[in-house]
C-alpha cells in the first residue's frame, strides 16, 4: 500500500503553488506509506542550461567545492544549489551524461536523483511531512508535479528505492501496486542500454516507458503498451516535460480518484488528497477505469477528449 499523487495545472496563476498544493495533498496519504517519500517538480525552463538533482548522505562535505571541481572536469561553468541533502547543478545543455560521467569519478557515493530541463526530485526515507520540509517543497513553483510516499514490499527501504522514479529526461513515475515479470523487463531493458539502479520494480516500469519513448511513442501510447507488456497490479502516475499521465492494470484494484477543473487535473490515491484544492467543490470527480489511459499536455489543455482507451 502506498500513496500517489499528482498535480497538473492549466492555470498559469496557480503556478507559484504548485509545490504548496502538492506537499499539501501527499502529506494527507502519509498513512499509506510510512518509509519513505518524494515529489517531482516540473519548474522553470532555462532555455541554455539542464538541471540534475543529486543527493548525498553527508552532503556538507560532498557538496562543499562541487561547483569547482564539476565545472573544472566540463570545462565550462556549472551553478550548484543545495537543498538539504540534495543539489541542484547547472549544466550546458547537452552535457548532462558528461556531467554524470564526471559526478561518477569524483565522487562515487553521490546518487543522481534526476536529469532534465525542468525536472527536479526531491526523496528521502522519511515521513511526507518531513520530507516536505526538509526541501522546503511549498516554496517551489512549477506547471506539474507528482508524488509518493511508500510502504516497501519487495525491495530495501533506502534514498534510491523512493518514488519518484527519473529514467530518461524529464520523465518520472510513481507506483502504486506490484509487477510480477520486473526481472525478466530489466534484464531486456538493460540489454537495450536503460539505466537501472535499484531492485524496485517501479523503476522498471519507469525505465519501460522511456524505453518506448525513445522509440517515438508519445506519453499516451507508451502507457497504452504498458498495460499488454507489465504484468501486475499497478496504477501508475507520469510526468514528461510537457505531460501527465494516469493508468491503471485491467483489474484496477489499487484506490484512485482524479478531478478536473478549468485550472487543473488532479489525482490522489483517495479523495481526501484532493478536498483542499481551489475550486474542488465544482470539479469533474472520477474513479479512472481499469485499462485506460488517461494523458494531458500543456498543447492539448484545450481539447475535450484527453483520454484514450
Amino acid at each position: 500500500m502506498c500513496g500517489i499523487v499528482g498535480l497538473f495545472l492549466k492555470d498559469r496563476a496557480l503556478q507559484p503553488r504548485l509545490g504548496a498544493l502538492l506537499a499539501e495533498m501527499l502529506v494527507t496519504m502519509t498513512d499509506r506509506g510510512p518509509d519513505s517519500a518524494g515529489i517531482a517538480i516540473y519548474g522553470a525552463e532555462d532555455a541554455a542550461r539542464a538541471r540534475l538533482v543529486v543527493q548525498s548522505d553527508a552532503p556538507d562535505t560532498a557538496f562543499e567545492g562541487l561547483e569547482a571541481r564539476l565545472g573544472a572536469a566540463l570545462g565550462g561553468p556549472v551553478a550548484v544549489t543545495r537543498r538539504d541533502s540534495h543539489a541542484v547543478l547547472r549544466v550546458a545543455r547537452g552535457q548532462e551524461e558528461a556531467a554524470r560521467a564526471a559526478l561518477a569519478a569524483l565522487d562515487p557515493a553521490l546518487r543522481v536523483m534526476s536529469v532534465g530541463d525542468t525536472l527536479e526530485i526531491y526523496k528521502e526515507v522519511g515521513l511526507p511531512a518531513d520530507v516536505a520540509t526538509r526541501f522546503d517543497i511549498a516554496s517551489m513553483a512549477g506547471s506539474h508535479g507528482i508524488g509518493h510516499t511508500r510502504m516497501a514490499t519487495e525491495s530495501a527501504v533506502t534514498t534510491l528505492g523512493a518514488h519518484p522514479f527519473n529514467t530518461g529526461p524529464d520523465q518520472c513515475l510513481v507506483h502504486n501496486g506490484s509487477l510480477s515479470n520486473p526481472n525478466t523487463l530489466r534484464r531486456r531493458l538493460q540489454r537495450e542500454g536503460l539505466r537501472i539502479e535499484t531492485m524496485n520494480d517501479s523503476e522498471v516500469a519507469a525505465a519501460y516507458l522511456t524505453w518506448q519513448m525513445r522509440r517515438g511513442a508519445t506519453l499516451g501510447a507508451a502507457l497504452e503498451r504498458a498495460l499488454d507488456d507489465l504484468d501486475g497490479f499497478f496504477t501508475f502516475v507520469v510526468g514528461t516535460k510537457d505531460g501527465f499521465g494516469v493508468v491503471r492494470d485491467p483489474i484496477a484494484c489499487k484506490p484512485a480518484v482524479m478531478a478536473e477543473t478549468e485550472r487543473y487535473v488532479a489525482f490522489g490515491s483517495e479523495y481526501r488528497a484532493l478536498v483542499n484544492l481551489p475550486g474542488i467543490d465544482e470539479a469533474k470527480v472520477w474513479e479512472p477505469e481499469p485499462a485506460t489511459v488517461y494523458f494531458w499536455t500543456h498543447e492539448t489543455t484545450d481539447s475535450t477528449d484527453k483520454r484514450a482507451a
